[in-house]
């Protein structure tokens, strides 16, 4: 199975079984923009705190700290954030207290790790905090609204995100030229040397390589 839009996804996976956790991530971890594994809830919370994952994927019956106790610190943090449980309990009581915690999905150890893999994509187009990777080693988070480059955060202007989010809307296509003038400079302010200028400065700040300019048409963001 192929989906694009996992290559923007950090997922945790907390898990105490070596050989299921190693089991995963060679199943399926490729697929993701990073896939981090803990040993246990609290150095679940921890990575969590350190990694900012997208989706988290967790066991149970845990030492140190349960998946289920792990869960509702998180969600204390991120309330939105999607948790998949991965139990060979299947008790109702277990699946109750997943069920008010906010768990989206509960997995029945053994399982395909296809079927993990076919849902995180359903629910992958959801996730609203997903970066996008973009060309020359930087990433947009839409959800901060910021720019990094290696991890190193690239301070940009009010306008200057509103540029990258206006190309970002329509990433595949080229955006148009005039549309970009009507949306960052309102009135008349808006002219081809003022925007050249602001590309220009764009570039100088970021890289040559972040932005093609399509002659007569627009501009597109490199992937």
């Amino acid at each position: 199975m192929e989906d694009n839009s996992l290559k923007y996804l950090k997922v945790l996976l907390v898990e105490d079984e070596e050989n299921l956790a190693s089991l995963l991530k060679s199943a399926i971890g490729d697929n993701f923009y990073s896939f981090n594994i803990a040993q246990n809830g609290k150095d679940g919370i921890e990575k969590f705190l350190k990694f900012l994952p997208d989706i988290i994927i967790t066991d149970i019956t845990m030492p140190e700290l349960n998946g289920l106790d792990m869960a509702k610190e998180i969600k204390k943090v991120d309330s939105t954030i999607p948790i998949i449980i991965l139990s060979a309990y299947s008790q109702t009581e277990k699946l109750l207290n997943a069920i008010d915690i906010g768990i989206v999905k509960y997995f029945i150890k053994p399982f395909d790790p296809d079927e993990l893999l076919d849902y995180i994509s359903k629910l992958s187009q959801n996730i609203k905090s997903k970066p996008i990777l973009l060309n020359d080693g930087y990433i947009f988070n839409r959800a901060k609204r910021s720019l990094y480059k290696d991890d190193k955060y690239i301070a940009l202007s009010k306008r200057e995100v509103a540029f990258i989010e206006l190309l970002i809307k329509d990433i595949s296509d080229i955006t148009d030229s005039e549309l970009i003038k009507s949306k960052l400079w309102k009135g008349d302010d808006g002219s081809d040397i003022r925007l050249r200028s602001f590309i220009k400065r764009f570039r100088i700040k970021t890289s040559k390589d972040l932005i093609q300019n399509i002659k007569g048409k627009g501009y597109q963001l490199l992937l």
